[in-house]
């Protein structure tokens, strides 16, 4: 019943995330640490992540803005490394309580960033991949980060969804492969992260028919929805942890 549920919760954070961008991590992480604990929720998540970003690019692959890519990727992906060693350090109740602060802390820190309306460039990218890289590497989502700052790049529907998930691709892949030389990314829960991630593979298929039609407003909502549920219920866990 616990596999069916992660599958189920995957399935709707998949084609959420399909249609605005992100919020499968944050829909999905409160579950896996409910069923595994936040230590092995993590490195599940990570191999999750992946399929998901896999699958967003091969939805809109001819979309994808390459040398966007790079710029935020080639400082991201060590970064996640290093946030990945840096977040294995931490006791278990400091990683939920650090997710869950993080998660609400970003609805207010989305909404300064649209107002603000700040252009980005190719060196505005490999900065924020550098940040972003290092707390993707600890919090699992940096979605509401990642996704205004390639918006400011100019990128708007399938050209923005593609070309974020192809940057996130790279960062989460190295999140992983650091989990696995770490000793974090066990067969187990490497099987258990192909799991959750096929279901997140299909959501991004059935969302791609619904992106067109999206309005902003909408997607401002369910985010910050989505955002503040997920913090709460991190903090609530970590509020049950002995």
């Amino acid at each position: 019943m616990g596999v069916l549920f992660v599958l189920i919760v995957g399935l709707l954070a998949g084609t959420i995330s399909g249609i605005v961008g992100t919020g499968s991590s944050i829909m999905l992480m409160p579950v896996l640490v409910y069923e595994y604990g936040p230590k092995q929720a993590v490195p599940i998540m990570a191999v999750a992540a992946v399929l998901a970003n896999l699958s967003r690019i091969l939805a809109w692959w001819r979309e994808v803005d390459w040398r966007a890519c790079a710029a935020y990727s080639v400082t991201g992906i060590p970064a996640a490394a290093l946030g990945a060693r840096t977040l294995l350090a931490l006791p278990s109740h400091s990683v939920e309580i650090t997710i869950g602060l993080f998660l609400i802390a970003m609805v207010p820190v989305r909404h300064w960033l649209a107002r603000h309306q700040l252009k980005a460039n190719l060196w505005h990218l490999a900065v924020g991949g550098a940040v972003i890289g290092f707390l993707t590497g600890i919090v699992v989502s940096t979605g509401p980060l990642s996704v205004p700052l390639f918006l400011f790049y100019g990128l708007t529907k399938g050209a923005f969804l593609a070309t974020e998930a192809a940057s996130s691709l790279g960062l989460y892949f190295s999140k992983s492969v650091t989990f696995e030389r770490l000793g974090a990314l066990t067969p187990d829960i490497a099987l258990k992260g192909l799991v959750a991630g096929s279901s997140l593979m299909f959501g991004a298929f059935i969302a791609k028919r619904f992106v067109l039609h999206l309005k902003p407003d909408v997607f401002r909502l369910v985010m910050d929805a989505i955002m503040i549920v997920a913090g709460l219920s991190m903090l609530w866990n970590a509020t049950q942890t002995p």
